[in-house]
């Protein structure tokens, strides 16, 4: 037996039902025909705005075998099989696209190891008059030097910018923003709690599991990585318009 793989989250990332419903009916009111998903996990988002625009066919991208098999899953319960692809390969460079939609929720990372080449990246995928959902953190405030040392490996303060720098750059890539909006901690919480949750259960239920000790020191430490950047690191959902 082994511990369950994230089954408590809907999304793979601080979104709530509420904001997940507004960012669908927004997005499919464009109409789109062609979604591309970045990174895109179990693809449920794609997958909700296919649900809303039957015109359109969806393709996702990620290098998790498990989010994507169960993507499929859901595509097939959806009855989306016909109109849902996921694929199993790096999206850096990729040749997909362009699409009238491109999702890139906290998977810019996936098209450049820094933001703004990222985003040269997002402008190629995404077609004239098409959208962008970009998912991307941003520091609400600078972390200080212990709060850094607490975080992920060789975190550091330029790992980041600051939401009006994260929009300038949006725009400096060839984008207007349509809509900017950020996760509350409600949500992140809501997210983090979620993904470790089947977790802890799995940890108290079997102790002495010889997977038990590196199970729970990974645990412990996302958790305390998390509880550190509580506050200080935030989540931006921006609805970018390719600019003519």
């Amino acid at each position: 037996m082994t511990p369950p793989h994230r089954t408590r989250l809907t999304f793979h990332g601080p979104l709530s039902e509420a904001r997940a419903d507004r960012l669908v009916q927004r997005l499919a009111g464009t109409t789109p025909t062609t979604v591309l998903d970045i990174g895109c996990g179990r693809g449920e988002l794609m997958l909700r705005v296919l649900e809303a625009t039957p015109q359109a066919t969806g393709l996702g991208i990620d290098l998790d075998a498990r989010d994507l098999s169960r993507g499929r899953q859901e595509a097939e319960r959806r009855h989306l099989t016909a109109r849902a692809r996921f694929l199993e390969e790096s999206a850096t460079a990729t040749g997909h696209g362009p699409a009238d939609l491109v999702l890139c929720v906290g998977a810019s990372q996936a098209l450049g190891d820094r933001l703004p080449k990222a985003l040269a990246e997002l402008r190629r995928l995404v077609t004239d008059g098409g959208r962008v959902l970009l998912g991307e953190g941003f520091w609400q405030r600078t972390p200080t030097p212990a709060e850094l040392s607490r975080m992920w490996p060789d975190a550091a303060v330029t790992d980041h910018p600051d939401l009006a720098t994260l929009v300038d750059l949006a725009i400096e890539a060839g984008f207007r923003p349509e809509w900017t909006e950020t996760a509350s901690l409600d949500e992140w919480e809501e997210f983090e709690s979620a993904y470790l949750a089947d977790v802890e259960v799995w940890l108290a239920e079997h102790p002495g599991h010889p997977l038990a000790a590196e199970t729970r020191e990974r645990a412990d430490r996302h958790r305390a990585r998390w509880l550190t950047y509580r506050g200080v690191l935030g989540l931006a959902y921006l609805t970018l318009v390719p600019a003519a």
